[in-house]
């Protein structure tokens, strides 16, 4: 499923327009990308959570030279599915 076969589930799920379900998407995913910058989680119950984990800087090599590369510490945005997401896909 893409963007906009989303938007259209969400408008005929909510009896909303295709405008007003891609308006809502997107205040969605833009609070969701914000709180998870600030360093918050977000729980969904039922659904899930998304939070930030860091990682620790670790070393890599070139797969074409061989070289060693240093790869950076990083934060990685995280979604874990809650209990009644995965006993429906289940």
């Amino acid at each position: 499923m893409n963007k906009s076969e989303l938007i259209d589930g969400i408008a005929s799920n909510a009896g909303l327009t295709k405008t007003d379900a891609g308006k809502a998407l997107d205040a969605f995913v833009s609070s969701v990308t914000r709180s998870l910058k600030k360093g918050n989680e977000v729980r969904l119950v039922g659904f899930g959570t998304f939070a930030v984990s860091k990682r620790a800087a670790t070393t890599g090599r070139n797969p074409r030279t061989g070289e060693t590369i240093k790869i950076k510490a990083r934060k990685q945005a995280k979604f874990k599915a809650g209990k009644t997401l995965q006993d429906s896909v289940n």
